[in-house]
């Protein structure tokens, strides 16, 4: 089975990308999330070379933005849950 990335590597050819220049584009776009983004792009009409590299460089922008959020987001959650474990204790400490 084809990985995202590969189907966009050939979108790309098949678009009339340069191989170097799609290669390239694809060992970026590694996941299927930003392949995926990037076969939006591509899909419909035919774009100058800076404009895919910048739309490239705006996927992985977003995707370390959501990488950065789903950390912050655990850590957070990592703390409050700390926090409830203290408060437990102080609660159960003053029962006794």
């Amino acid at each position: 089975m084809k990985s995202r990335t590969d189907e966009l590597y050939e979108m790309m050819l098949e678009r009339g990308y340069p191989e170097d220049f799609s290669r390239l584009i694809c060992s970026e776009m590694n996941t299927d999330f930003t392949a995926d983004r990037m076969m939006s792009y591509v899909f419909g009409e035919k774009h100058r070379l800076e404009d895919v590299a910048d739309e490239m460089l705006a996927i992985i922008e977003l995707r370390d933005r959501l990488v950065d959020k789903h950390v912050t987001e655990h850590a957070q959650a990592s703390i409050n849950e700390l926090y409830r474990d203290i408060n437990d204790d102080e609660v159960s400490d003053d029962e006794q």
